[in-house]
């Protein structure tokens, strides 16, 4: 009575291995064709990167369990709640823009004599600044933060209702080696500003001071979650 497979269904599962297999080596390829591409220095850099960021989320994540730990003890629970409640706001005025921060990172200005630089472009800078692990954007005189957009218009490039020209300057805080590996890698963002016709002047810095600020708006749609309902 035992159910016994079909030459149909013995063909099906042959057929569905061989397309695993396939997948897989083209993706396994498509990985190392990219890595490939890229010189032996720049390979290392990516890998320190890797390894300092995962250095730095090993320490946060030591300090979070370190003041769940005396959250838990009952010793000073207050300070210890008050001190931990002032590094949030700090922590969330400096990602949400209200608050103006400094330290280590980089400053990128894009010249564009020819008028060929998009809004793509400065979004694509955008987008490695943000995969590098920058912490605090601004462009020109504008706070770039999560609800930011960057468009094109007839009377040139917009970025949150302002109209910017070139030079475009970028100050971005964030680990300075990681932030420049991410612009000027081969094949990059800043290629491809002096591939359209553009320049880009790109400094490390152990200081950047960024002023401006943004008023975060009120949620449209959102609104917070009771405490009580699951």
């Amino acid at each position: 009575m035992a159910p016994r497979a079909s030459r149909a269904q013995a063909i099906v599962a042959v057929l569905c291995a061989v397309l695993g297999f396939a997948v897989v080596t083209q993706v396994h390829s498509a990985q190392q064709n990219d890595l490939s591409t890229l010189r032996q220095d720049d390979l290392v850099r990516l890998l320190d990167g890797v390894t300092r960021q995962a250095d730095l989320l090993e320490k946060e994540a030591a300090t979070l369990r370190g003041q769940q730990t005396q959250l838990e003890s009952g010793t000073d629970k207050n300070r210890v709640a008050q001190q931990a409640a002032e590094v949030r706001a700090g922590t969330q005025g400096i990602l949400a823009g209200r608050l103006p921060a400094e330290g280590p990172g980089i400053q990128l200005t894009v010249y564009d004599p020819v008028g060929v630089i998009k809004a793509a472009t400065l979004f694509n800078i955008l987008e490695e600044l943000r995969n590098a692990g920058a912490e605090a954007i601004q462009l020109e005189d504008r706070r770039i933060t999560a609800s930011s957009y960057i468009v094109d218009t007839a009377g040139g490039v917009i970025v949150d209702g302002s109209t910017l020209t070139a030079p475009y300057t970028w100050l971005a805080i964030g680990n300075s080696h990681d932030l420049l590996v991410a612009l000027e890698i081969p094949g990059g963002v800043i290629a491809a500003v002096r591939q359209f016709g553009g320049d880009a002047n790109l400094t490390e810095s152990a200081k950047v001071t960024i002023d401006a600020k943004r008023a975060p708006s009120a949620p449209q749609y959102a609104t917070p979650k009771p405490a009580d309902r699951p």
